[in-house]
């Protein structure tokens, strides 16, 4: 098995999809090197391409193995390295935790379009557009059917930290940009994953990075 782990994603800034693996490879504890690639700009297609004939970041490569796709990538990794935390132990947790992974991964369309991703600005005003409210409702109640039910642990979706908090923790981060009023369970799920050092370490580099990307500013 190879050992050397190349993670290329975008800017931290916009990037949810590449938010993902990053965060679980970096609450896991991985050693990974990291290439980041500017989006919209004119040379961004093929610069991905340079990875994956797919031409969308986030991209894995592991030795000879290329693996694209968020959700694709933590599978792979609960594979590759069975010995961390991926997923929950308990079967019936583990099943509910891939459930919204995948829910996650396939839905909620209108909130992905009206509240993007940027951790840097504060919208408390935007995205409110018919429907977003039901996303938003989905949302929280399956974070508190997993806190009520498999929380008892810890602080996350199923007590310990797993890939179903990566997959849902961009939506932490557009709850925090639109201030999105949530319940106390709820809220305290978000400030949980907030506080988590690789999350506080994403929203550093995403200040420090030097690219605006209109289309993702809102103005």
């Amino acid at each position: 098995m190879p050992t050397d782990l190349h993670l290329v994603i975008a800017n931290k800034a916009y990037s949810s999809w590449s938010l993902r693996p990053w965060l679980a490879m970096k609450v896991n504890g991985l050693e990974f090197r990291e290439t980041v690639i500017c989006l919209g700009q004119d040379a961004t297609s093929a610069e991905i391409k340079r990875y994956s004939a797919a031409g969308k970041v986030p991209v894995l490569k592991h030795g000879d193995i290329t693996v694209w796709e968020s959700l694709a990538i933590l599978d792979y990794l609960a594979e590759a390295f069975f010995d961390r935390h991926w997923w929950p132990t308990d079967p019936q947790a583990r099943a509910m935790a891939r459930a919204i992974s995948a829910e996650m991964h396939a839905g909620f369309t209108t909130l992905r379009a009206n509240m993007t991703m940027n951790v840097r600005r504060h919208w408390p005003d935007r995205g409110r557009v018919p429907g977003i409210e039901n996303d938003i409702a989905r949302i929280t109640d399956i974070w508190r059917d997993a806190r009520g039910r498999f929380g008892g642990g810890g602080p996350f979706l199923f007590g310990k930290f797993s890939n179903a908090d990566a997959m849902y923790a961009p939506v932490v981060t557009r709850f925090k940009t639109y201030a999105v009023d949530l319940d106390p369970v709820c809220q305290a799920y978000c400030d949980a994953v907030l506080a988590l050092p690789a999350m506080k370490q994403w929203y550093t580099d995403a200040a420090a990075e030097p690219w605006v990307v209109g289309k993702y500013e809102l103005e």
